[in-house]
Order: structure tokens, then C-alpha cells, then sequence
């Protein structure tokens, strides 16, 4: 469905990925209109010429005319919109989401909508360290992977749509998981690096230390400039995933603390050659 361009798409939420998506798929030539609650985003969003039309409120003819909707809510607030707004929706429409937990999500949107609408759940593993729809790019997914979480619910055509938009937004690897192995996934690829950054940036408090920082630091804490709102939310949503990470986490460290104790110079080194080897599957190719 999502390479007929003649067909209506609707984002919900623009900000930073909803501005990005908007900014590729209006690129291919797709109508794009836009709900956001700030009337200074939409305001950007028309200049800038990223949209054809926007509204703070729900729309009826802008609702009632998609045939693919895009959610870039916090969760909670994604699933409010659904209870409140769904009868709005055309028959036949296919919904799809950015939101970075699936299990406590998905399930629970499946089960309130209407028969008639589908819902694919999906996960660009892509950001920046900024918000808002004047900071969106559309070069912003390149090299980075978007995962799509089906259940036994969706359809074949609602999972090709899904996975079609990935490829058209420029994702690298565009794959499925589902929504289990993805919460697996992601509390320790996204949630428990962000919990690294958070307690290394505040574990040490002395002052000027920026003054003498190199690299490294900077490097390891960039994600630390953090969203504490929504990631908080991700956080407890995803809470038994993450806690498993963050204790196979402190397990590795602990064992390296008494390395060091020890002064253990053979299995220090080993695990930084096995750390070194594991790093290099990482690089962007």
C-alpha cells in the first residue's frame, strides 16, 4: 500500500522522528498531514513545506482520510488517543507507531481497536540528543535499523506496508522481531546504554571537570542529555527487561572491579580483547 503515493498519511506527534518521517515521505511525493499540540510546530512543519497541513486538535477529515497513520506519542498518551479518537479512523486504515517498548503497548492497543483497523507496531533505532520538528532531518535514518513487532494478529499486507516504510525512510536493516524479543533487545542495546550514561554523569559531581574532558567521555556520555520524561516512562514499561540487563551489567563490572583488586593483568586483558573483537560487529558498514 505505502508505495502508491496517492494514498493519505497522517503523523501524530510532530517532533523530532514524526518531523523526519514527514520530511522523507513528503519527499516521495505523499500527502502528509500533521496533529501536533504545539501551534508553532505546525506552523514550521507548512513553511518549511514538510507537511500540507497540520492541526492541534483531532481533525475529522484529516483522521477520516488516512490510510496510514503515524504515532510519535509518549505510550501512554498514544494509547488516550486511540480510546478517544479511534472511531474517527476510515475503515481499512493500517496504523503503526515509533514507540520504544512493545510488550506493554501493543497487546494492549490490539485489543482496543476496532476490527476494522490495523494496527503494525514498529521501532526506528534512530535520534539525536535535540527534540522538536525544527530539528528533524530526513537524513537522519540512514544507517540505522527499524524493527517491525508483529503479533498474530496482523496481516500480511499490514506487515509489508510496515516493513516498505522502512526501506522508503532510508533505514539500513529493516527486520522483525517480536514484541518480546524486541523488550529483550532493547533493554540492553538502547535502555541499559542510557542508564550507563545517566549514572556515569552523575556519579561524579566535582566541579570543572569539563574543563579537562577528553573525547572519551564526551563520547560514552552523549546520550546522557536525556528526555527525562519519556525516558522514565520507557523505563518502568519495560522495567523486568531492564532490570535483567542491569544485572548482567553489574555482574561484568564486578568481575572486572575484582580484576583489578587482584591485579589480574591476564583477564583484564582477555576481556578487553574479547570486548575489542565483540566492538567491531557494531561498526556501521
Amino acid at each position: 500500500m505505502i508505495v502508491d503515493v496517492s494514498k493519505k498519511i497522517l503523523i501524530v506527534g510532530l517532533g523530532l522522528l514524526g518531523g523526519s518521517y514527514a520530511r522523507v515521505l513528503k519527499r516521495f511525493g505523499f500527502h502528509i498531514s500533521a496533529i501536533t499540540k504545539e501551534q508553532s510546530s505546525i506552523e514550521y512543519a507548512l513553511n518549511e513545506q514538510i507537511i500540507n497541513e497540520g492541526s492541534t486538535e483531532p481533525d475529522k477529515k484529516m483522521i477520516g482520510e488516512a490510510d496510514l497513520v503515524i504515532f510519535a506519542l509518549y505510550p501512554h498518551i498514544f494509547v488516550e488517543w486511540i480510546e478517544q479518537n479511534q472511531h474517527l479512523l476510515k475503515s481499512g486504515a493500517i496504523i503503526t507507531d515509533v514507540t520504544g517498548v512493545k510488550r506493554s503497548i501493543v497487546y494492549k492497543i490490539q485489543d482496543i481497536l476496532r476490527d476494522d483497523v490495523e494496527f503494525i507496531a514498529a521501532h526506528p533505532m534512530a535520534g539525536r540528543e535535540v527534540s522538536g520538528v525544527e530539528n528533524s532531518t530526513d537524513k537522519m535514518f540512514a544507517g540505522a535499523n527499524y524493527i517491525v513487532t508483529p503479533t498474530a494478529k496482523n496481516t500480511p499486507e499490514a506487515i509489508n506496508t510496515c516493513l516498505e516504510l522502512g526501506r522508503l525512510l532510508g533505514f539500513s536493516n529493516v527486520t522483525t522481531l517480536s514484541p518480546e524479543e524486541h523488550d529483550e533487545m532493547i533493554g540492553f542495546l538502547s535502555q541499559l546504554t542510557h542508564c550507563i550514561a545517566i549514572t556515569l554523569m552523575t556519579c561524579n559531581d566535582k566541579e570543572n571537570m569539563e574543563k579537562f574532558t577528553g573525547d572519551s567521555f564526551r563520547d560514552l556520555t552523549r546520550i546522557a542529555r536525556i528526555n527525562d520524561q519519556m525516558w522514565s516512562e520507557l523505563f518502568v514499561a519495560n522495567k523486568d527487561a531492564l532490570l535483567e540487563q542491569m544485572d548482567l551489567f553489574i555482574d561484568k563490572f564486578n568481575e572486572l572491579k575484582t580484576m583489578l583488586k587482584t591485579e589480574d593483568i591476564d583477564g583484564m586483558r582477555d576481556m578487553m580483547r574479547h570486548s575489542t573483537k565483540r566492538r567491531a560487529l557494531f561498526d556501521k558498514k
